[in-house]
Order: C-alpha cells, then structure tokens, then sequence
C-alpha cells in the first residue's frame, strides 16, 4: 500500500537534532553543531529570497509513502510510514531529470531540496527535486522502532529496498517516463547508499554522486584516528608536524595523570562532571578528548567548533607552565574549555554508566535516539570503531576495540565475536574496497578521515576507469554545500568538476534515449 499526502511546507524548525553520528558522544554533539549550523545558514538565505520575490518555500511539499516493514519476507504484511520532500520549482515537465538527496543517519529537512550544491545544479538542469528519509531515524519509525526487535529491520538492505520502491511510486505519481534521468545523491553514510543504490538497481538510478562515501565497512577503524592525526600536519589548512606531536605529547600527559592515580585533579582540569575513577569512565575521558580534534579536523573551516589552524595555534603556542612537560597537557585543558564554552555545557560529561543507560532508552522522546538506531547500525553492519591501539595513534592506547565494542552486547545483545562476520557480510554484499564505479562519482576531501573507506584514486572496473574528485584541503561533505565567498579555490573547482559529470550524464542518457526511440520506429 502506497499513500501520498501534502501538507503545506513548515518554516524550517531550527532543532538540535542528531544526525551523522559516530561512536564518540563529543564527536557526536560536534556533528549535531554542524547540521545546526547548516540549518541557520540554509534560513538565512532563504529568509534573504523570501524578502523578495521568490518563495523557495511554497514549492516544497511533504508526501508519505507506506513501505513495507519487511522487503524480504513476502509473509510479513506490516508497513511504515516513510517521510518524503518534493520540490518541482525548477521542474522542466514532463522531461526534466530528477535529482534523489538520500537521507542517511538521522532525519530530513525542507532544506535539502532547498539548498545545498544538487539543488543549484537542479535548477540549472530544471530537475525535479527529492528527499527520502532513512527508516526508522526522523519521522519514518514505527511507535516501538527503537526496541532492539524491531531494530532488525533497520539495515542499509532494507534501505535499497526502500529507495527502489519509492523510485516507482514517484514514477507512477508524476507520470514519469524513460526520458526522465534519474541521479542519486548523498553524503557520508547516505554517499554510500547513493553508490550502492546505483550498484544494485542500475536500471532505476543512471547515476550516482557519493560525497565522503564509506563504502567499505571495516570492524577497527583505527585508519581514521591516524588519518585525523595526519591532517593537523597539512600546512595548507593551518597544520604542522609540531602540531601533531603537541598533541600526541597532551594525549601521553593525560594518561600518564590518570596511571599515576591523580584522577581528582585530571577532572578538575578538564571540567569532569565525574570523577573518571574507573577504566570505564578515564576511557570516556580519552575518547572525548579526542573527539574534540577529530571534530575539529572533520568539520575543519565549517564554523562548527574551530579550525585547524586555530587549534594547532593553541596546542603549538609557549604556555605559562612552570614545568615544560605539563605545557601540552595544559593546552590540551585549553581545548576541552573552548569545546565546551562554545556548546555551553557546564561539565564534561564521562560517565559510561549514563552513556549506556541513554542508549537503553527505547523511546521515541529521547534525545539520543538516532544514536541507538546507528549504533545498531554499527554493531550489525558496519563497526567503523575509531579505536588507538596502534603506536601511530595521536590520541590514547586504552581506547580499545574491545571498550568500543562493548555496547553491542550491553545494548542489542549482539556479541562481541559475532562483530566481524557482520562486517563480512557487509562488505560481501556490496562490494568492500571494490564498491560500483559504472557512473558513480565518489568525491571526498584531502583533511576528511573518512576518505580511508571511499575511493579516491580513479581506478578501472571491467575495464571503465572509476570517477573521482579528491580536494586536497578540504574536510567531510564541504562539496555538499552550496558555494560560500569563504571557499577554497579547490572546493569551488571540484564542484566544477562534479557539475561537468552530471552534465555528461544528462547528455549521455538524453543520447541513449533518442538511439533507442529511433529504434522503436
């Protein structure tokens, strides 16, 4: 059963929502500053053409579509409600593309068919704009998703799935026909989806952009804390070798503070809301810690906590401590303190009992809820575990594959030693590190750590070269956006670059359809 219901567009509502989410709960909080800060800048311009005489907003319209609960098991009847946005202002009827923003992990917006770089491209090509909300994150949850049975229909499988059927029912709605190219588009977790989307059903979408795309599942990912350790030493961004061992000299400080029983004071430092007495809790400290410079190197120049530049300015900068060895260490104090004065948070909170408890919770009301949906997602999938046993690791030893991968079974009862397996079979299904590359653009940035499991460099797939951007200076998703005074020469190009692919796309498919109508007559 399909149903389809629009109700007049909402202003767009400036929530705190979470989304793009990872294991660290300050890495967390960092993601949930940026996708704020994306909204507030999204109602700014669009409050700027409201002044005048374009009404972005009036086109937009919200539709639902009842999907099934199960795509895999035609016994299984139960359905969901899924959340969708249209936008047909630049729509050129009846033959305009259409442009598909996939959502990921957590929910969706009017902005993303307002704003962002497909929605400049669409105008331009006079697409019809779509977004699709994840199961099960958002608005599209049945009332007991979050209840670790029902999570097992929560998967990038089901996803696909979703997307496909979709895909008709918009066909069917707007009397869509083979003249109307479809293109994907996503970023981070839903870049993935765009490529596999692509991948799997290559008869529903003729291409695919996949922006910071992990498409290769990976149970220790200890590649992006290397990765992020390696960013503060680009100098084009503000970084330095002197940078890097700053802060791997604050890191070894901390722990050594912690080894050495001086817990009291090491929460003092840092504003603690707990005394990190336990292995549990000093491990909660050191991972958020790190998240603080891994959400500052993710989100590098977005205006989300600070940059690069700034934060290797106050890890590389002479402190006032008597003892030099205790220099790093107080800068590293410096750091927690402007991490949370920038988010108002009164305390750190490093308390692994409460963490575990909030993901407990099953409600639809609480405030971690796409948290518990994508951890899940991890400990069933993915892992992508940003763990620091290696010597390389800027950050601390005792966070571990094993304290990370806890949760599964405290949370889902999903063991520890079931963990690889899952990724296997993740990797097995779509592909690992030879994901789909027929007209699939994987772009990712130089700063960004999640570009270890996307494609950077072009390679060949049956002999057709794989299509990649790669921005030296650039951090997670930049390219999404649409173009700021403030962007990099680099980031303007790459958007060039994917514009000129889209391009080829639409006329490549235009090409084909008018071979294929002469071969009808």
């Amino acid at each position: 059963m399909l149903m389809m219901v629009f109700p007049p567009a909402r202003c767009l509502i400036l929530l705190l929502l979470l989304n793009f989410v990872d294991t660290g709960r300050i890495l967390w909080k960092i993601k949930e500053r940026a996708r704020h800060l994306q909204l507030q800048r999204v109602k700014q311009r669009l409050l700027a053409q409201t002044a005048g005489y374009h009404r972005p907003l009036q086109h937009v319209k919200e539709g639902r579509i009842l999907q099934q609960l199960d795509h895999f098991n035609p016994q299984d009847l139960r359905t969901f409600s899924q959340r969708f946005f249209v936008n047909e202002a630049y729509w050129r009827r009846p033959d305009g593309p259409v442009f598909l923003f996939i959502g990921g992990e957590g929910p969706i917006f009017e902005f993303d068919v307002l704003a962002g770089h497909h929605v400049d491209m669409a105008e331009d090509h006079g697409a019809l704009l779509l977004a699709l909300e994840h199961r099960f994150y958002g608005d599209s949850i049945i009332p007991d998703g979050l209840k670790t049975e029902n999570l097992a229909h929560l998967s990038s499988q089901q996803a696909l799935a979703d997307l496909a059927v979709f895909r008709q029912f918009i066909s069917h709605s707007f009397n869509l026909s083979l003249t109307n190219t479809w293109i994907s588009f996503g970023g981070s977790y839903s870049g993935a989806l765009s490529s596999w989307f692509r991948g799997k059903f290559p008869h529903l979408v003729f291409g695919a952009v996949a922006s910071s795309a992990p498409v290769t599942a990976r149970l220790d990912f200890s590649a992006y804390s290397n990765a992020a350790g390696l960013s503060l030493t680009i100098e084009a961004v503000g970084g330095s070798e002197k940078c890097l061992a700053a802060v791997q000299r604050a890191f070894a400080a901390v722990e050594a503070a912690l080894m050495a029983g001086n817990v009291s004071k090491v929460s003092a430092d840092f504003g603690c809301c707990q005394v990190p007495k336990d292995l549990n809790d000093q491990v909660e400290l050191m991972q958020s810690l790190a998240d603080i410079v891994m959400g500052t190197v993710q989100y590098n120049e977005e205006g989300v906590l600070m940059t690069i530049n700034e934060l290797c300015g106050v890890m590389t900068n002479q402190g006032k401590a008597n003892e030099e060895t205790m220099e790093p260490y107080n800068r590293l104090v410096e750091l927690a303190q402007i991490y949370r004065s920038t988010g108002e948070e009164p305390c750190l909170d490093i308390s692994r009992e409460t963490s575990v408890k909030d993901l407990m919770n099953t409600s639809l009301l609480s405030s971690r809820r796409a948290e518990r949906a994508w951890i899940y997602q991890t400990c069933s999938e993915f892992g992508f575990y940003q763990t620091c046993e290696d010597a390389t690791c800027p950050f601390s030893g005792i966070v571990t594959l094993k304290t990370l991968t806890e949760v599964c079974p405290m949370v889902f009862s999903i063991s520890q030693h079931s963990l690889p397996g899952h990724i296997a079979f993740t990797n097995t299904y779509f592909g690992g590190e030879n994901p789909p590359t027929h007209r699939v653009l994987y772009v990712n940035g130089g700063v960004d750590p999640w570009r270890e499991l996307s494609v950077v460099r072009d390679r060949t797939e049956g002999g057709e070269e794989a299509q990649t951007v790669f921005i030296e200076d650039t951090a997670h998703c930049a390219d999404m956006s649409s173009s700021r005074v403030t962007d990099r020469w680099s980031l303007r190009k790459a958007r060039e670059e994917i514009k000129t692919h889209v391009y080829s796309w639409l006329r490549m498919a235009a090409a084909q359809e008018q071979v294929e109508n002469k071969k009808r007559l």
